[in-house]
């Protein structure tokens, strides 16, 4: 399909509109995951709405000693996969478009929870990163907005502005696009050498051995329910030894539900072993949180959680997440 590239917001909101108008929010250097964004975008919009790409290098979002400068710029092909993917409308703003007059006297502040986690590792970075959405959400007057469940803490506060200070749009968030080898998708893989690579992948083995501990003792728990509470019941539960999780049946059974400690330990250890790496794999944090306020779940946690990961392969950060629910048939 043909693809409008537009710089200014006058040229956007000149645009006649007949359906929904989606938008998906980028900082460019896009790849399929950002593809599977403007896809989805396509699809709740409808044949009749429109699709809105922004491609904006913020640089409220960027620290000190962050890689502002060499943070890659692909316009040119960025324009090309978003019109393949489905996008009407590329918006690339230059800063002065989007700040004139230089940096915003008056911001968004994140709060207690932009502290946490990603805050507490860039301070300052969850601040632009709201203040660019909640103007890029005026700019581009959008029905509803499409972020990545990758950068969870981010769509999470995101979710909160917009409820919070009562943005009229929705916010959808869309499952992380991996690799064969289960990367997640980033923009910052291709600054990865091959070693660095294989090194990194222990971020995603990390959450999936995290994942896999959490499906094994929520089997075993679901198992247990159906038993009634007498020395049969032990009995049963041995019987269930093929799975690994079996080796501590006893505790798994007597745990309260979900195993939040069992699920740390699982992916903790992984990421031990990639420390040990040549390169060293440099974990930041792992966590388990509460996605409403990122903070960390207790053992008698039930509902909805987040497994997140940080950590540095040479000079490159990387973040991933899965989620997870806690006690899902109590």
């Amino acid at each position: 399909m043909t693809t409008t590239l537009l710089s200014t917001a006058a040229e956007l909101h000149a645009r006649a509109r007949a359906g929904r108008r989606a938008v998906v929010m980028t900082m460019g250097a896009l790849h399929e995951g950002h593809a599977a964004l403007i896809r989805t975008a396509r699809d709740l919009a409808g044949p009749d709405g429109e699709v809105v790409v922004t491609v904006f290098v913020n640089p409220l979002q960027f620290g000190a000693g962050e890689d502002l400068d060499r943070y890659p710029r692909t316009l040119d092909a960025d324009l090309k996969l978003a019109g393949e993917s489905g996008a009407d409308v590329v918006f690339a703003p230059a800063v002065d478009e989007v700040y004139p007059g230089g940096e915003p006297q008056v911001r968004i502040t994140a709060g207690p929870m932009g502290e946490r986690l990603e805050g507490a590792s860039r301070p300052g970075h969850f601040d632009g990163m709201l203040t660019v959405v909640a103007k890029l959400l005026h700019l581009t007057r959008p029905d509803l907005a499409l972020y990545g469940q990758k950068d969870a803490q981010q769509l999470a506060l995101i979710r909160r502005m917009v409820r919070d200070l009562n943005f009229g749009v929705e916010i959808v968030g869309v499952p992380t696009v991996r690799e064969e080898d289960g990367l997640a998708l980033s923009s910052r893989n291709r600054y990865l050498s091959p070693a660095e690579r294989r090194t990194a992948l222990a971020l995603s083995s990390a959450l999936f051995a995290g994942q896999d501990r959490h499906a094994a003792q929520e089997a075993l728990r679901a198992r247990a329910r159906e038993i009634p509470a007498t020395r049969a019941r032990a009995e049963a539960l041995s019987a269930i030894g093929e799975s690994r999780a079996a080796a501590d049946a006893h505790a798994v059974a007597t745990a309260v539900p979900g195993g939040p400690a069992a699920v740390r330990a699982a992916a903790r250890q992984v990421l031990d072993e990639a420390a040990r790496l040549d390169p060293p794999l440099v974990p930041d944090y792992l966590a388990l949180v509460d996605p409403t306020d990122f903070t960390e779940i207790g053992d008698d946690f039930t509902g909805e959680a987040v497994l997140a990961v940080a950590a540095r392969v040479g000079t490159t950060r990387l973040i991933d997440n899965v989620p997870l629910t806690f006690g899902a048939a109590s």
